[in-house]
C-alpha cells in the first residue's frame, strides 16, 4: 500500500510563521505550538492533495543544542503518534545545521523504498530541492506548503517550480496553532540594597519569584510541562533559564547551589498544583 509522508523544517515553520502572526521573527523562547493542531493542519493538506492515500508519518526536522538536549516543544512532539523527531544541531552561532540534509536523505529513500507515493513538505530552503527532485524521479509527487508574509513568498523560487504542488498558509492558518507568548520581561538591573538579604529574606524572595513566574505560564505549557514530567525530570532549559534570571535580578546576585535547587522546586510544585486545580 502506498502511503504520504510529512516533512517539516521547524525552523522554517517557527522563524515565518512568528513573522506571520506578529510581524518579526521572535525568538522560540517567546512561541508556544499546539503539536496536535498543527498535525492536523499538515493532515489536511495530505486529505486534499493525496486523497484515499493513508499517512506513513510525520517527519519533524528540527535543530538542538546537543548539552542541553531537546527542548519541551521538541519532546512533546516526539511523543505524538505517527511523528517522528528528526535533530539536526545548532552551532554556537545559533545556527541550525544538518536539517536539510536530513529532509533529502528521507525523501530520496522513502522515495527509493516505494514507501510513499506522495510527500508533503514544509520548507523554503533551495538546499531541498535535489530531494524533491530525485523522489519525483521515483513517481512520487510532492506537495509544498510555504507561509504567508507581509514582505512576500519566503521560500525559494526555484523549490516553487520544482513542486507539483503548492499551498500558502495566511495569518489566520498559522494563528490555530502558533502563538506568542505573554512573558513580563526580566529586568537586568539590580534592586538597589543597602546590604546583601539574610538567608530567611532570599528564601521568601526566591519562593515568591518561583511562584509568581509558574501563575504567569499558559494552560498549553502547563500542559507540556507535566507531559515532560511524565518521562523526564528537571525543568526544561527553556523555562529554567528565565526561572533563574528572574530570581537573579530580584537579589541582585547568582544563587546559589541550594538557591537554584529551592527556585526549581517551588516552581515545579506551583506548576503541579495549577495542573491539578485546572483539570
Amino acid at each position: 500500500m502506498k502511503r504520504a509522508a510529512i516533512c517539516v523544517d521547524a525552523g522554517y515553520l517557527y522563524a515565518q510563521g512568528s513573522t506571520s502572526i506578529s510581524g518579526t521573527v521572535k525568538p522560540r523562547s517567546s512561541l508556544s505550538i499546539d503539536p496536535p493542531k498543527v498535525l492536523s493542519a499538515l493532515c489536511a493538506v495530505v486529505e486534499k492533495h493525496a486523497a484515499g492515500c493513508p499517512l506513513l508519518r510525520c517527519y519533524w526536522y528540527d535543530g538542538h543544542i546537543a548539552s542541553k538536549g531537546p527542548t519541551l516543544d521538541q519532546e512533546q512532539i516526539a511523543n505524538l503518534d505517527n511523528v517522528k523527531l528528526r535533530l539536526g544541531f545548532i552551532n554556537s552561532a545559533g545556527q541550525q545545521k544538518g536539517v536539510d540534509s536530513l529532509i533529502v536523505t528521507d525523501l530520496i529513500e522513502l522515495a527509493r523504498l516505494g514507501a510513499i507515493c506522495d510527500a508533503v513538505l514544509v520548507s523554503g530552503d533551495e538546499d531541498v530541492r535535489v530531494g524533491v527532485q530525485i523522489a519525483q524521479n521515483y513517481g512520487v509527487r510532492v506537495h509544498l506548503i510555504g507561509i504567508a508574509a507581509a514582505a512576500g513568498r519566503n521560500q525559494s523560487k526555484a523549490l516553487l517550480q520544482e513542486a507539483d504542488t503548492t499551498t500558502v498558509w495566511d495569518t489566520a492558518d498559522v494563528a490555530k496553532f502558533l502563538s506568542v507568548r505573554e512573558i513580563a520581561p526580566v529586568s537586568t538591573t539590580a534592586p538597589a540594597i543597602a546590604s546583601a538579604p539574610s538567608a530567611a529574606s532570599a528564601t521568601a524572595t526566591i519562593e515568591k519569584v518561583s511562584l509568581d513566574y509558574a501563575g504567569e505560564i499558559g494552560s498549553s505549557d502547563i500542559g507540556k510541562l507535566m507531559t515532560y514530567w511524565d518521562t523526564q525530570k528537571g525543568i526544561p532549559p527553556e523555562f529554567d533559564g528565565r526561572l533563574l534570571a528572574r530570581n537573579r535580578a530580584e537579589l541582585g546576585r547568582d544563587l546559589e547551589m541550594a538557591e537554584k535547587r529551592l527556585a526549581r522546586s517551588k516552581f515545579s510544585d506551583a506548576v503541579r498544583a495549577i495542573s491539578k486545580e485546572t483539570a
